[in-house]
């Protein structure tokens, strides 16, 4: 068995590389006398979603996607003031302290290892924004018949957005329209299924898999049928259970977490629920994600451009370089007390040869803490090495990277719409970034066992995590 070590907010957490799934070993299981749970509250039983059809509202052609939506506020207006605040047309879920001040923090202005920016990529990005003409020159974040209502609830299965975040020439919006419903698991994977560029790329638990999940794939939709919405339950469209994102005591987070549906002491063996306190439910019932389709691991932008080399969209793409893609992966172990640091475009690197583009917070002396599961997605991504910051390169449109496979100009540019001093010289540095693990929640059988981190050669690197040796086992890691 194969172990990668790596420092998370100064935690080094462990990277086991082989997988639970898959290797022809016999897997672990716990005696049904100690991993028999108590049956958690269902959330949707007895209860059936009737909506209703709004076909007969909808005879006629509509001209445009703002008629669309102005038909739509004409009675529910209240609903349209409430999308005007909400993160999925702000662009904006957290805060974060810069210089003294409060700078309010989502996708304008935060940076990622997989697309990196939406600066300046306005134009393709608000493929997946909850409204209508967003592009580099600005967007009115105030007007209400720029939201996009039918991306969330259309219910036709064919709607599909294009550049400005505009419906798809193809698209039909009498018949979306009429078709509309409460969001199912497509309607929020349209973007979260598909987010860095493509199916699985980014998240490593959520993929297409979940859309008609098996009880093997997910046991919470598989089994008992559960939608997006029965676990986030919206209120004035704010959409509550985003923790990959920072905030200040300044800022009202919506969470929620197993004990919404489960107990605080879910399983019959006291022992187990000894654990609850510092362990995450997701550590022990997700042992691995992409357990159906690969999910991206690392990904190399240095690689792009060359035109000589064969394109296989899991391996190498010109515009975008090379990948590694894996499946069935045991995820990074690291304390987490739900927050996250986070790089914010313009932030000064401290190394030349790696930048963290997030970290989970917390530490095993934290009582808020708890040992949590993430997908480590490692990158190699363009950066000034002059003024010290990670650059925001213009990717799409015209001069974009993708037309001029020119880095120097997509710098200059990406800079430029960020409003940053670009010394004119580039390079590429190694950049990390966390994924809370919360979907694909395995069976019960399929839960990791005691011995899987209670073990010389288990999951748990306990010294890196705070103790001087396994609590249990009383032997460090790999003695």
């Amino acid at each position: 068995m194969r172990r990668s070590v790596f420092l998370v907010g100064g935690v080094v957490a462990v990277l086991v590389t082989a997988t639970l799934y898959g290797t022809g070993r016999t897997p672990h299981t716990q005696n049904l006398s100690t991993s028999q749970a108590r049956a958690p509250h269902n959330p949707i039983a007895n209860r059936v979603k009737n909506h209703l059809d709004h076909s007969a509202f909808f005879k006629k052609p509509i001209e445009s996607p703002e008629a669309l939506t102005k038909q739509c506020l004409s009675c529910h207006q209240e609903q349209g003031t409430d999308m005007l605040k909400s993160a999925h047309f702000l662009w904006l879920s957290g805060d974060v302290m810069r210089d003294g001040k409060l700078v309010r923090t989502g996708k304008r202005n935060l940076m990622n290892n997989f697309c990196i920016s939406v600066i300046g990529n306005e134009v393709s990005c608000s493929r997946c924004h909850a409204g209508y003409g967003m592009n580099e020159k600005g967007f009115d974040f105030t007007k209400v018949e720029s939201v996009d209502c039918v991306v969330c609830h259309d219910g036709s299965g064919t709607y599909a957005k294009d550049k400005q975040g505009y419906p798809a020439a193809s698209v039909n919006l009498a018949t979306v329209a009429g078709s509309v419903r409460a969001p199912a698991r497509e309607n929020c994977g349209t973007c979260h299924f598909n987010g860095g560029g493509g199916m699985g790329v980014k998240h490593g638990d959520l993929d297409d898999s979940l859309i008609n999940a098996s009880e093997e794939v997910d046991v919470h939709m598989g089994r008992v049928g559960l939608q997006c919405v029965d676990c986030h339950k919206t209120k004035h469209h704010q959409i509550p259970g985003k923790i990959n994102a920072t905030y200040t005591d300044a800022t009202e987070v919506r969470r929620f977490d197993c004990n919404d549906c489960h107990s605080k002491t879910p399983h019959e063996d006291s022992q187990l629920n000894k654990h609850v306190a510092r362990v995450a439910c997701q550590t022990c019932h997700i042992p691995s994600f992409a357990r159906k389709y690969a999910t991206k691991m690392e990904w190399d932008w240095s690689q792009a451009g060359d035109a000589k080399r064969k394109e296989n969209a899991h391996e190498y793409l010109k515009i975008k370089g090379s990948f590694e893609y894996d499946e069935s992966v045991p995820p990074v172990y690291a304390w987490f007390n739900g927050k996250m640091d986070r790089y914010v475009t313009g932030d000064k690197l401290t190394s030349d040869d790696e930048a963290f583009i997030n970290k989970p917070l917390g530490s095993r002396q934290d009582a808020t803490a708890r040992i949590f599961p993430f997908k480590l997605h490692r990158a190699k991504q363009i950066y000034d090495p002059v003024n010290k910051v990670l650059i925001p390169p213009l990717t799409s449109g015209e001069g974009g990277y993708w037309t001029t496979f020119d880095w120097k100009t997509a710098a200059e540019k990406g800079m430029q719409a960020a409003g940053l001093p670009y010394s004119g010289q580039y390079g590429f540095i190694k950049t990390s970034m966390y994924w809370p693990i919360n979907h694909m929640t395995a069976p019960v059988k399929r839960a990791v066992s005691c011995n899987e981190c209670h073990s010389t050669e288990g999951r748990m690197d306990w010294k890196a995590l705070g103790y001087e040796r396994d609590p249990v086992g009383g032997q460090a890691h790999g003695s």
